[in-house]
């Protein structure tokens, strides 16, 4: 069971984000505000949940292999994104 959540958040970050908004207390620990969370869910999830990750076990910095990690997220974030855009112009 505690392999669960990892494994929903690489296949559905979304979905991995509402279930830890609804179970546990890691956004109000990560983000001081809401307004940086709902953005990050609309539009770069992973890059939210590595961020949050990031702030809550790593002491509230980004250094070292928090920093590369967020780095790749933002990556497979844009890369999402890009890819979409491309099918839509190829189609068309």
């Amino acid at each position: 069971m505690g392999c669960l959540l990892p494994i929903i958040a690489i296949f559905m970050p979304r979905l991995a984000l509402v279930l830890i908004y609804f179970f546990t207390n890691w956004f109000s620990l990560a983000f001081q505000t809401i307004l940086w969370p709902l953005l990050g869910f609309l539009f770069m999830p992973y890059t939210t949940l590595i961020w949050m990750l990031a702030m809550i076990y790593n002491g509230h910095q980004m250094n070292g292999a928090w920093l590369i990690a967020l780095v790749v997220a933002v990556l497979f974030d844009v890369g999402g994104q890009g890819g979409s855009a491309r099918r839509r112009r190829r189609v068309v």
